[in-house]
């Protein structure tokens, strides 16, 4: 069962359960066979939970995902009586543990998934690569001497290689997007608002919660699962008119689809980024949309990526805090990873004002980018990033140089942190590889609130462009 029910996808998983093909049990079984067999070499698993996954598999969990085997990404999320470590050595050491699930988790409970732990991310979840000083390199299955991105790299990795067909992740600049691009996987960033944060997270309006898969009608599932808001958002998206899992194959009519196919602030774009673009552009010409070489100007924009990394150094800080009252005790820079650091101490150097003036230069900018959208284009196209995955080290700290791997990752991914910042749903496709095999993944996004579309479209490139059977070896 181990290797028969390896691709299978959370659907189908959850399917053979219903018709009583196999069991909960026997899925969390083959699961963590899996885990045991993968991680000595990709290290995707922070905390395994497997007495706890058997036992709520043997309770004959229900709901949308009865009995499918599941990882909750190691950040911020609660999950009562289980402990968490942000990716932070100080409380790897020491796991805090919850006394309260955070909503999402009892949404995940309900839809009948069974975590059998936690899959790593780098501390704070504050660089596009999962590498810590906690829990070490996690690596790429489909090279392991490149990175499976970041933050929800652990999930990517775990997913990819097929420990468990769906895992959470999250997003705050590009972190469901980057490691699904990297590892040929599915990954939405919803609209702000769509899914709660209540009871975790940072709430600065860049990140959401999702997850990542290796379909889009998992996607689409897991959405309908979970989304809505929960007691004292105020950000809460349009409420959907019908099941998400009714938009896979749905007939949208000729969309208007625009494209961007070079790097914003003017850097090299890699090839096969390119060559992607355009090979999803001529599908969906095929498939009947209107495609055009129009794009928001507003993209760029170099004065948003200064605007960005306040709102972003200010969340290392507040996240800084957040791991201290979790131990209670404030954590010395001796426990801190040095680039969290850094950008704390530049959080504490701010000022309220500038603070204030880069939330007021995000709300001008989020209003300049949607235009395009409210202009009449529908879908737009872009790489998901710069490159196909970069080597293991490239965007973590180095010595003197704090901060020379956040440069490197925002030479990287210049196309994910616009759509946090306006809050846009966007999703990445694993829709083309390199000569040797590596995934690229192509972006698509949407009008604000317009999920329904993504995930239409995004079910028509997957029969137009399949990448079902295609797995690391």
């Amino acid at each position: 069962m181990k290797d028969e029910s390896r691709w299978w996808d959370a659907t189908e998983v959850a399917q053979k359960i219903a018709a009583g093909d196999v069991t909960p049990s026997e899925m969390v079984e083959a699961s963590i066979a899996r885990i045991e067999e993968g991680e000595p070499h990709l290290n995707a698993v922070s905390m395994r939970w497997f007495d706890h996954g058997r036992e709520v598999a043997a309770s004959s969990p229900s709901g949308l995902f009865g009995g499918v085997p599941f990882l909750l990404k190691d950040l911020w999320v609660q999950y009562a009586g289980m402990g968490r470590t942000d990716g932070n050595v100080a409380l790897a050491a020491t796991p805090p543990i919850s006394t309260i699930d955070s909503v999402l988790v009892s949404r995940f409970k309900a839809a009948g998934l069974v975590t059998l732990g936690r899959s790593t991310s780098p501390e704070m979840g504050s660089i596009p690569a999962t590498e810590s000083a906690a829990h070490g390199d996690t690596r790429n299955p489909w090279d392991t001497a490149r990175s499976p991105g970041g933050s929800s790299g652990g999930a990517a990795a775990a997913v990819a290689a097929g420990y468990v067909p769906i895992a959470h992740a999250s997003d705050g600049g590009g972190s469901i997007r980057v490691p699904a691009s990297w590892t040929g996987l599915v990954g939405l960033k919803t609209s702000q608002g769509r899914i709660t944060m209540q009871g975790h997270g940072i709430e600065s309006g860049l990140g959401v919660d999702g997850c990542v898969s290796h379909t889009v009608r998992d996607t689409a599932r897991f959405l309908d699962a979970v989304y809505g808001p929960g007691v004292g958002d105020t950000i809460i998206a349009p409420a959907p008119s019908h099941p998400y899992v009714h938009d896979l194959g749905r007939d949208v009519g000729s969309l208007k689809v625009g494209m961007l196919d070079t790097h914003p602030q003017g850097s090299a774009l890699h090839p096969d980024c390119v060559t992607a673009v355009h090979n999803t552009m001529a599908a969906l010409a095929e498939l009947g949309h209107r495609t055009g070489e129009s794009h928001p100007d507003s993209f760029h924009d170099t004065s948003l990526t200064s605007r960005f990394m306040a709102m972003w150094v200010a969340g290392r800080r507040v996240g800084l805090s957040n791991m201290g009252n979790a131990i209670g005790r404030e954590l010395t820079e001796a426990e801190v990873e040095p680039q969290n650091w850094a950008m704390a101490q530049q959080a504490n150097d701010m000022t309220a004002w500038e603070y204030a003036d880069a939330l007021a230069a995000v709300a001008t900018y989020r209003r300049e980018m949607q235009q395009w959208w409210a202009d009449g284009w529908d879908i737009l196209v872009t790489p998901t990033m710069a490159e196909p995955a970069p080597m293991i080290g490239e965007m973590v700290a180095q010595p003197g140089q704090p901060l020379a791997g956040v440069g490197r990752a925002l030479e990287l991914c210049p196309f994910t942190p616009p759509f946090n910042t306006t809050g846009q749903p966007a999703i990445s496709l694993p829709l083309h590889r390199t000569a040797d095999g590596l995934p690229v993944g192509v972006q698509l996004v949407a009008a604000y609130g317009r999920e329904d579309l993504l995930i239409a479209v995004a079910s028509q490139l997957e029969q137009a462009m399949p990448w079902a059977g295609i797995h690391p070896s």
